[in-house]
């Protein structure tokens, strides 16, 4: 692959998905897109580039970013945002929201779904609580591929022992050979969309929590800005939000700040002055940068 080939592809992604590549991940790309050019039939990465270089495949260019979006994730991953879930942030939601007895959750990276079943299968478990409630979870990922799989909730045996206690498993899945599917009940609670996260989000309503965890650690700053202030936006007035252990709002945004008593919480800050900084637009799609001038 050329220099001015992976430039295009940087780009490409860039623009398409907000994926920052850096020089380093050369490597990545000329693997995981080499894999693509097999699959399809391509003969090689420059074959690849001049089909892209148009901008009339889009279903090309879909692939190419779901070949270089890493879907890594597994059951009650890194666990402490789940207790926080459980311990700190429902039992707040059930106060708060006691009149209207609604709770709305977004987990805005889904993936292959690990994420939101834990999620709900920490809420049947306190079903008893939630009696009369209208609980939605809601999981959008950028690749239809993941979330095919999310849909399915079809997992292999390693993957149901990353992170899932046996308890649940037993309660909560069904084995059918060396393959478990979560409980079509669990499955229920789960409603599973696609979305672009540098695209609009306002026909998705307000949350009351919102899960964004180890996403914006591809982006660079100006990018987790603008996804920030997006995401910020479909938080109601007392809304929370839950970040990766590696991931931090200090620096990118205003419009959200950390919880002082627990770490990876964090919450909408309403009286901060976010626009002035710049931060607190909705994302602008007319601004975005674009392929136009590198697609030759």
């Amino acid at each position: 692959m050329t220099e001015a080939d992976f430039d295009f592809l940087r780009a490409l992604l860039h623009v398409r998905s907000g994926l920052s590549l850096g020089q380093d991940k050369r490597y990545l790309a000329e693997s995981r897109l080499g894999m693509l050019c097999r699959r399809r039939g391509i003969d090689g990465l420059s074959t690849l580039v001049q089909a892209l270089r148009p901008g009339t495949d889009l279903l090309l260019e879909n692939a190419v970013i779901e070949a270089m979006t890493t879907n890594e994730t597994l059951f009650f991953r890194d666990r402490t945002p789940f207790d926080l879930f459980r311990d700190v942030i429902l039992p707040e939601k059930l106060t708060a929201n006691a009149a209207s007895r609604t709770l709305r959750i977004w987990c805005a990276a889904v993936s292959t779904g690990q994420e939101a079943y834990s999620l709900a299968m920490i809420l049947d478990e306190m079903a008893a609580r939630l009696v009369g409630w209208k609980v939605e979870i809601l999981g959008t990922d950028i690749s239809s591929e993941v979330l095919e799989k999310a849909r399915a909730g079809i997992y292999s045996q390693f993957e149901v022992q990353r992170g899932l206690p046996i308890q649940m498993l037993l309660r909560h899945f069904r084995q059918d050979g060396d393959k478990w599917q979560v409980s079509e009940r669990i499955r229920a609670m789960v409603e599973l969309k696609p979305h672009n996260l540098l695209l609009p989000n306002s026909h998705f309503g307000q949350f009351d929590i919102i899960f964004c965890r180890n996403v914006l650690i591809y982006f660079d700053v100006p990018t987790k800005a603008k996804v920030m202030a997006a995401l910020a936006q479909r938080l109601t007035a007392d809304g929370v939000f839950v970040l990766g252990a590696a991931e931090t709002v200090i620096g990118i945004t205003t419009t959200i700040v950390p919880d002082k008593s627990h770490r990876g919480l964090y919450r909408e800050s309403r009286s901060s002055n976010a626009q002035s900084a710049g931060l607190g637009l909705p994302f602008d799609r007319t601004r975005t940068p674009t392929l136009s001038s590198i697609r030759g």
